[in-house]
């Protein structure tokens, strides 16, 4: 393992002078924040548009690392420096990011302790701690998800070792850094309630009182200790309103592969129809589905879908992965049961963005050796969701690294893992699934080349993006359908 951190670390540390997003700046203006204002201040500062909207830990890990960078550059500190980016920023940001990363070092460190079969088990390590997707959306495009992702799979490591009420703090912790893992509340709250309220061992499965309660207390406790400051100034709405925006559309500027990407895309291409047969459409809705305004996702051909429709999808889907979690309480059934919640949340949820298939994806790879079928889906769910975030990186200086360093990637850690489970690489794909993952050399070749070739520097720009969300949905979605049965099946 401490090979594999000195590579990862060499060729993060490579990709400091790389393409930053605007996430760089909303980070820096988070540290600003954090420095400069007092907490009662926090959730009411709106200077920058890239206002505080992550949970109250994380914003008190801003803090601790502006107590860093105040002795780096003090200027990156100042509210009003908008789009403040000195070479002292950029290296200790891009720093922070890895050295913060560490956590999910450790926490890949016991995963292989304590989970049996040290080879397979360390090709998944490896394949997690080297990730691509960590590379595009944490290294490239800048965020702070590796923290999360160690916190998570501590959890899930305490959650093995059976210290229920262990994991279940420290998944609360982790919602307090970022609410989106939110997606996997359910499965946690069905697994620490049978498996720790429960009594397993006595006659009648005997529920008890006082573990519920000391369950209950210590989730509770978290959460006041993250929230109580902003209770106790009365700002508790602004805050939830910070990091519930509903005033959102259903899609995001790019359709993240998902159920609803299909659904506006057969509405775009009924729309192309219904203008050849004189179709009564509506105007308003032409063009309207992609700017992410309240009330602005609107349909022209099909019926108009609303938060409470994506809610009912959603929760339909977990209640139906929930029931076998509840009559079987086993560790294997969380963790497929806490990918699939928030594999629902991903295809079916409201304004869903694409990198928030990472939360699908880090997961996804402790299972992958579980069946043949299991290691099927990860292959093709990996690759799609990995080019998924490409759009992410949409400079052609980034094209190489993103396409060189994937392939690597695939085909290090897929004969690894095929080998680990005595499964003759050429006969762990189907043809068909084969012909998918060749369909994306075609799919980088029209998007990067053939679409400019085609047409002006103005006309259809949103194709390939379009092409990219529907290609890459179908590999998600299959990925998906395998889990779902191999899951409910066996």
């Amino acid at each position: 393992m401490q090979n594999l951190l000195i590579i990862s670390t060499f060729i993060k540390l490579l990709l400091i002078p790389a393409y930053r997003s605007t996430d760089f700046e909303v980070h820096r203006n988070w540290l600003a924040i954090t420095h400069s204002l007092p907490i009662n201040q926090w959730y009411l500062e709106k200077t920058s548009e890239w206002t505080l909207d992550y949970p109250p830990f994380f914003a008190w890990f801003e803090k601790l690392l502006s107590c860093f960078a105040a002795f780096v550059d003090p200027k990156m500190l100042k509210i009003e420096n908008l789009e403040y980016a000195s070479n002292e920023t950029v290296i200790f940001q891009r720093l922070s990011v890895i050295v913060s990363e560490l956590l999910l070092f450790w926490a890949l460190s016991r995963y292989t302790k304590y989970f049996g079969n040290k080879y397979t088990h360390w090709v998944i390590a490896g394949s997690i701690l080297m990730h691509p997707g960590v590379i595009i959306v944490d290294h490239i495009h800048f965020q702070y998800n590796g923290i999360l992702y160690g916190i998570l799979l501590l959890s899930i490591v305490e959650a093995k070792k059976n210290k229920m009420l262990l994991s279940g703090i420290l998944f609360a912790v982790l919602l307090n850094f970022k609410h989106i893992y939110l997606y996997m509340a359910p499965a946690y709250f069905v697994y620490l309630l049978k498996s720790y309220c429960y009594i397993q061992d006595s006659p009648a499965m005997a529920f008890s009182l006082q573990r519920f309660i000391l369950l209950g207390s210590s989730v509770i406790a978290v959460f006041l200790l993250s929230f109580g400051p902003f209770i106790y100034f009365g700002q508790i709405s602004n805050v939830l309103q910070r990091l519930f925006p509903f005033t959102r559309g259903l899609c995001h500027a790019y359709w993240a592969p998902n159920l609803w990407a299909l659904y506006a895309a057969t509405d775009r291409a009924l729309i192309i129809l219904g203008k050849r047969l004189d179709w009564k459409l509506k105007e308003e809705a032409i063009g309207s589905m992609t700017k992410g305004f309240v009330g602005d996702t609107q349909f022209a051909v099909l019926p108009t879908i609303e938060a409470i429709h994506t809610l009912i999808f959603t929760t339909g889907v977990q209640l139906i992965v929930l029931q076998k979690l509840w009559r079987k309480p086993t560790f294997n059934n969380f963790l497929s049961s806490l990918i699939l919640c928030a594999f629902a949340t991903y295809l079916f949820g409201w304004h869903v963005h694409e990198k928030a298939i990472m939360i699908v994806l880090i997961p996804y790879g402790l299972i992958a050796t579980d069946s043949k079928l299991n290691l099927r889906a990860f292959v093709i769910l990996s690759i799609a969701g990995i080019y998924s975030l490409y759009p992410l990186l949409f400079q052609p200086t980034e094209t190489p690294i993103k396409l060189v360093y994937t392939l690597l990637w695939a085909f290090t850690i897929v004969p690894s893992l095929s080998y680990s489970m005595n499964i003759a690489l050429k006969d762990l794909l189907s043809r068909i699934e084969k012909l998918y993952l060749v369909g994306f050399l075609f799919l980088q070749c029209y998007t990067s080349i053939i679409h400019d070739l085609l047409f002006d520097a103005y006309q259809l720009q949103f194709l390939p993006l379009m092409v990219t969300s529907l290609y890459c949905s179908a590999g998600i979605i299959y990925g998906w359908c395998m889990l779902m049965i191999n899951y409910l099946i066996n």
